[in-house]
Formats: C-alpha cells, structure tokens, sequence
C-alpha cells in the first residue's frame, strides 16, 4: 500500500493539553499538504482551524473526552457547540462505567442522542478498549452496530494502551449495519498503519505517521542535495 493511501485514512491528531495555536495550525498544515483524512484537535481550537482551513480539510474534535463521564447533556452541549463552530467529525468517549453495569440500552440511548446534536456529522464512537472486558467489547460491537453512529473507534490515546491487531480483527468480525472502524493510539510506523488497514481500519487517529513521512521527506532532500554536491 502507497503511502499517499495510508495518509488519505489518517486522522492527524494533537490532542495534547498544552497545545499551542502555532502547534496546531502546523497539525493543520501538515494534514492539507499530506492529503489526510482529517485533522483531529481540542474543541477550542475548532472555530479558529476552521477559519483557517476553510474547505481544505475536514475538522474532528472531541468530546467527553478523554473519561466519557460526563452527563448526555454536556456531552449534547460539546457537540452542538463543536458543529457551530466548524467541526465536520465529532469523536465521543462512551460512558464506560455505564457499559460495565450492563447498561446497554443507556450506552446506546446516549449514542443516539448525540449523534442528533452533530446535525448530520460525522460520529465516532471511543470505546477505550483497553479498560474492557471482551465480552465488554462484543456488546459495545453490538451497540454501535444498532447506533445511528458512523464509526467505533478503539482508543482515546489517553489511558492505558491504544489500539491493538487483536480489537480491529474483532471490529472487523463483529461490527455490521455499515459501521466503520478507527484505530488509534500507539500507531507509530508505517508498517503498523498498512497492518491495521489490511485488517479492518478504515481511519488512524495517529500523529506519528505524518511525522514519519515528514522525516523520511527531509532524509530523502538531504540525500538528493549530498548527491548533487
């Protein structure tokens, strides 16, 4: 697989607490001139992305995010305010503990409820399976599958591990109705991106990729230089 396709699935994401304007419009820059999918960024940076990027490049954001604990209505808040503002996708955390009481219709109600407050945008939908059980996994197939969501999505980034082979292969045998897949967290080479793909994955929420062919670029123009000298 050309690396031109594995960009074009990348969510190019800087989700870090301490980003910068000026570290988020290089996300922004990088994305465009690399052909991503998206560029995924906090919230209160989306009306100023999208000022920026206009039509260039989709903007995903996120919401409930990084605990998924928070009640519908605030997560219904971020997301309207987030689509106000400019967001084209909307990446939300479930509310994990509500899963782990057996509280599979609330998970889904929750879902549902959001997916009306991003007017028609894109939703996709942050298991965190790592703090999962894999029955816990199974049901949360099962619930997006049934949701009016676009996407389930491994990982937040943020907690204990990221996405694994072995949760995009049981994505990929479990999840139907159309539903697509995201894996994120711990993507940090090109060969792991083409093995997530060629398994399920239709995005990468990753910011090492674009890192990496920026890397490779720069070797390959200095090389080109030594050579001509």
């Amino acid at each position: 697989m050309d690396t031109k396709a594995i960009l074009s699935k990348v969510d190019h994401t800087l989700l870090a607490q301490a980003a910068t304007w000026d570290e988020i419009k290089t996300i922004l820059d990088d994305a465009i001139r690399c052909g991503c999918a998206s560029a995924c960024i906090p919230a209160s940076y989306v009306k100023e992305a999208k000022a920026y990027v206009g039509d260039r490049l989709p903007i995903c954001t996120v919401i409930g995010f990084p605990n998924g604990y928070s009640t519908t209505a605030v997560k219904c808040f971020e997301a309207a305010d987030a689509v106000k503002n400019g967001a084209d996708e909307i990446d939300m955390v479930i509310n994990i503990g509500m899963l782990r009481d057996g509280r599979d219709g609330d998970v889904l109600d929750e879902i549902n409820t959001i997916k009306k407050a991003c007017n028609g945008r894109l939703l996709k939908v942050i298991i965190e399976t790592c703090l999962l059980s894999e029955d816990e996994k199974l049901r949360m197939c099962g619930i997006v599958s049934r949701s009016d969501a676009d996407f389930i999505k491994t990982s937040t980034g943020f907690s204990t591990a990221g996405a694994t082979e072995d949760d995009i292969r049981l994505f990929a045998r479990h999840v139907t109705n159309g539903k697509k897949i995201k894996a994120a967290g711990g993507i940090s080479s090109l060969e792991d991106a083409e093995r997530f793909i060629a398994l399920g994955a239709d995005r990468l929420g990753t910011s090492r990729i674009v890192k990496i062919v920026k890397a490779n670029e720069k070797g390959a123009n200095n090389g080109s230089q030594d050579t001509a000298y």
